[in-house]
């Protein structure tokens, strides 16, 4: 009996596996490009993707072995739950939970199969598929015969479309058999490509962007140049921290947070409205060179799509990308939204990024869609490149892996004064209430915060405060995580009451100054 198509049970479930506790055994297969390398290229990736695996098993906490067979990659792990982390490891092809593994013995295969699988396929549709490595007395057409002779009594066989598909793999003195498989990602192992930096704002396109490159073997860093303050940076360090964690075995990406207040109130200056968004783009450009270039970097990555704004049309991808000298890479450039948006939610970073407002649309009127290379250049030529350069060099950088949710609720959720234009919200529960207000703020008590968000509006920012500043916390942080700029004041009721008394104080100075006669 030949085998057909393999069935897609997932590998944790495979039907003979063991539940004694002994550690289960996976066969991992290669994904298909690299068995096409050359013998000296596909090792090195090889060896790479055994690193790549053993560091996504450690992730999931998994003790685990994982050994090199060539061809095919073993893992025996106790911990079998954390095959679901090689799901997600580029280079991997799909893999299988091993249920029998017996001597390379055609009476050995056939007994453990129908052993194994009787079960299985009883009153179902079933094909058998073999595959040998090796010189052994018996074929793999004897292989299928034999053990779907031996299955014949329990289902139907059925070559086209079968319900389950047993597969033997014989590989020298043993052989391995198994009953389905997890697909896997595909693309070659990261880290094999060298590295380059993402430039990323936390929306749908720049982390699709981001993943099709590592798919392809890149080690990136993310450099994040910030519009609009802690909150903003938040979101975007957690949709990075998504493609760290899920997708970058094997690497330690980083992001560099760029301070971009200067030189955006530099261009609103000094530039014709109509340019800033193309200026904005070629002075990030240049922020993500400056990293790229102190890193060791080889390209910039970026998120555009072809015509999807106004930013990215042809004319203006080619003034934006003069501005740097590294090749810049676009792997979305033919992509429409929808296919971008189902990439996010295949990622894991979808639900993170709608929450995100658009801050790089500094413009509101009509940009220009043509800009000429020398026009650009002109209008740029007032800004001094300086203020890039300090920007790049003053960044924070953090290491995503090695970073705690808990640090971004503490790093970006507390604020030691309320920006401009900021609404003070009171959130101080009933026992911590004596009565005192904030002129303009808004009282609003911990039980009745549920229905806060509905009446809040995304385009204010919002500065809570309660005595010692755990409730403050815990719903600026609530806020923060349903896209709302919102944050916490550092030192609570005390501090409110100071910054309280400062502002009338300034406010009374200042009508003063206006009442008194001129020439006094």
């Amino acid at each position: 009996m030949s085998g057909g198509s393999a069935s897609r049970a997932p590998a944790r479930a495979g039907v003979g596996a063991s539940t004694d506790g002994a550690p289960a055994l996976f066969i991992v297969r290669l994904a298909p490009e690299l068995t096409r390398k050359s013998n000296r290229v596909r090792r090195r990736f090889q060896k790479r993707l055994v690193r790549n695996l053993s560091d996504a098993l450690d992730s999931a906490g998994a003790q685990a072995k994982v050994s090199d067979r060539w061809s095919r990659i073993f893992i025996k792990t106790p911990n079998p739950e954390a095959l679901r982390a090689v799901a997600r490891v580029f280079g991997v092809g799909s893999f299988s939970r091993v249920d029998a593994v017996v001597p390379a013995d055609l009476d050995a295969i056939v007994e453990a199969g129908h052993n194994a699988y009787r079960d299985a396929v009883a009153g179902r549709k079933y094909a058998v598929a073999a595959r040998r490595t090796g010189r052994h007395s018996f074929s793999s057409q004897d292989v299928r015969v034999q053990l779907g002779a031996a299955l014949n009594e329990y289902g139907t066989v059925d070559l086209s479309s079968p319900d389950v598909t047993v597969s033997v793999e014989v590989r020298d003195d043993r052989a391995y058999l198994f009953a389905g498989r997890t697909e896997g990602p595909g693309g070659l192992p990261a880290g094999v490509q060298g590295r380059a930096v993402c430039l990323i704002s936390g929306g749908f396109d720049s982390a699709a962007a981001a993943w099709l490159l590592v798919k392809r073997g890149v080690a990136l860093d993310y450099v994040f140049c910030n519009l609009a303050g802690p909150a903003f940076e938040r979101s975007v360090v957690q949709v990075a921290k998504v493609l760290a964690d899920r997708w970058s075995y094997g690497c330690r990406p980083r992001i560099h947070l760029v301070d971009f207040g200067e030189p955006v109130a530099a261009l609103q200056r000094d530039v014709t409205p109509r340019y800033w968004q193309v200026v904005l783009k070629r002075l990030m450009y240049r922020a993500a060179e400056g990293v790229a270039m102190e890193i060791g970097a080889e390209a910039i990555v970026t998120g555009e799509s072809l015509g999807q704004v106004s930013s990215q049309t042809l004319t203006n991808l080619r003034s934006i990308e003069a501005a740097v000298e590294l090749p810049v890479l676009r792997p979305l450039v033919g992509a429409d939204k929808t296919e971008i948006i189902r990439m996010a939610e295949r990622i894991g970073t979808a639900a993170l990024s709608a929450r995100i407002k658009e801050y790089c649309a500094i413009l509101q009127g009509k940009p220009v869609t043509a800009a000429k290379v020398h026009a650009v250049d002109a209008e740029e030529a007032p800004l001094d490149p300086s203020l890039v350069e300090q920007a790049v060099a003053q960044r924070s950088v953090r290491k995503l892996r090695a970073l705690a949710l808990a640090d971004l609720a503490r790093d970006y959720v507390r604020i030691d004064q309320p920006p401009d234009g900021a609404l003070v919200i009171d959130c101080r529960p009933p026992q911590q209430d004596d009565g005192w207000r904030v002129r303009g703020a808004r009282r609003v008590a911990p039980a009745d915060f549920p229905d806060l968000a509905a009446s809040l509006d995304k385009d204010r920012s919002y500065v809570l405060f309660c005595d010692n500043g755990v409730h403050s916390t815990m719903l600026a942080n609530l806020l923060q995580t349903a896209g709302y700029e919102a944050y916490s004041l550092r030192g609570g009721t005390r501090a409110m009451r100071d910054w309280d008394r400062d502002r009338v104080a300034r406010a009374e100075s200042s009508r003063l100054e206006l009442e008194l006669p001129a020439g006094s």
